[in-house]
């Protein structure tokens, strides 16, 4: 039975829940996430704060593959808890460093309401992102598959200091669900 604690309200979706839909301002414009997603399979991957090492790599790996989740009918949206304006200055910093525009759009979440809505940060932490550190973000640190049928199929948390593994996201994305499909290895 649940006694809907503010803890238990902001508890990461689990495996084949609805994804929780928002409307966010991004490098991109205004979206209503579920009509982003449209037909189509999403990758939402957050950062605990602009301009850290590991994210910075990160966001360049998967402006790199790109193109190799587009043939796979998968979506990319990446979530910060800074500004949409921090947003586009960190973008020509990844591109310098690592070779890669980013082309897909980055949400800017200094409410910290995404992160909240997620599961990521708990309602105690407060309501904006000024003034906080990296490390007070860690937990927003996550990569969440998401199905056309707007349902979680894959969560995966990762600390600070690890870097994650994007060629193992593209390989459990759906070409490994589709039957008869065969995509070369990378």
């Amino acid at each position: 039975m649940s006694n809907n604690t503010s803890t238990e309200k902001n508890s990461m979706p689990n495996i084949d829940d609805t994804a929780p839909d928002f409307t966010a301002e991004t490098t991109k414009g205004k979206i209503n996430f579920h009509q982003w997603i449209g037909d189509s399979w999403a990758i939402l991957f957050s950062h605990p704060k602009d301009f850290t090492p590991v994210c910075t790599t990160e966001l360049g790996y998967m402006a790199g593959l790109q193109s190799e989740f587009a043939r796979r009918n998968c979506k990319i949206i990446a979530l910060s808890v800074d500004p949409v304006y921090q947003h586009s200055k960190w973008a020509d910093d990844i591109e310098q460093i690592q070779g890669h525009a980013v082309d897909y759009p980055m949400i800017g979440d200094p409410e910290l309401r995404i992160a909240k809505l997620y599961g990521m940060l708990q309602a105690e932490v407060g309501d904006s992102s000024e003034g906080r550190t990296a490390n007070d973000n860690a937990a927003v640190r996550t990569v969440f598959v998401i199905g056309p049928d707007k349902k979680i199929k894959l969560h995966l948390s990762y600390p600070m200091s690890t870097g994650r593994n994007f060629d193992e996201i593209l390989r459990v994305t759906p070409c490994s669900l589709l039957p008869n499909t065969r995509y070369p290895r990378r």
